[in-house]
């Protein structure tokens, strides 16, 4: 998608261990017109496929996937909390996620009560790198024994291989830009 590739020019950063720091307007700021022509491609290309909710993790893939709801019909989102707080009772589906930012390894869970059998998932994130967290919902989802409808993230580190794993095993995965390498501070997205 051109207008986040201009976007990423522009306004990101590239930090140390090729970290891409779009921060100020995707994942700490957030420009609610920007994010909505987000949703907007991510909706109008998974639309038709019977998706009834959205699964994403907390915190920065939520305001991409609220927004994706809405144009959606209005599909619940459940996300996946990174600890369990005293307030989800009952049981809960996990997994294990390890952050590639934060380098910090997560149980994330999500109440049964809001993921089961016969639910037409997309999952939708802010970034891919690895695909750990991507793996992690994923298994969240079977264990619910839902169906994967598609994936989405607005930017992929491709020269990471997560997508590129994700797509070898069968998954629709829709990434709003890909970066396929940075070189000496400079972006290339794959075409």
């Amino acid at each position: 998608m051109k207008l986040l590739e201009e976007k990423i020019l522009n306004d990101g950063k590239i930090l140390e261990d090729n970290i891409i720091k779009v921060d100020s307007f995707l994942n700490h700021r957030l420009e609610t017109d920007f994010l909505n022509k987000l949703a907007e491609e991510i909706s109008r290309y998974f639309s038709g496929r019977g998706i009834n909710k959205i699964l994403t993790i907390e915190a920065s893939g939520i305001a991409l996937a609220i927004l994706t709801a809405y144009h959606m019909d209005n599909i619940p989102v459940v996300f996946a909390k990174k600890s369990k707080s005293k307030n989800i009772e009952g049981d809960v589906f996990s997994s294990q996620v390890k952050s590639y930012t934060y380098d910090k390894t997560y149980s994330v869970t999500v109440s049964k009560k809001y993921l089961s059998q016969g639910d037409r998932l997309l999952i939708i994130d802010d970034f891919l790198a690895t695909g750990l967290a991507m793996e992690g919902l994923i298994d969240i989802s079977n264990q619910a024994c839902a169906e994967i409808k598609g994936l989405s993230v607005a930017v992929e580190k491709g020269f990471q291989k997560g997508g590129d794993s994700l797509r070898e095993k069968g998954y629709d995965l829709l990434s709003l830009a890909i970066v396929d390498t940075i070189d000496e501070g400079k972006i290339i997205f794959r075409s």
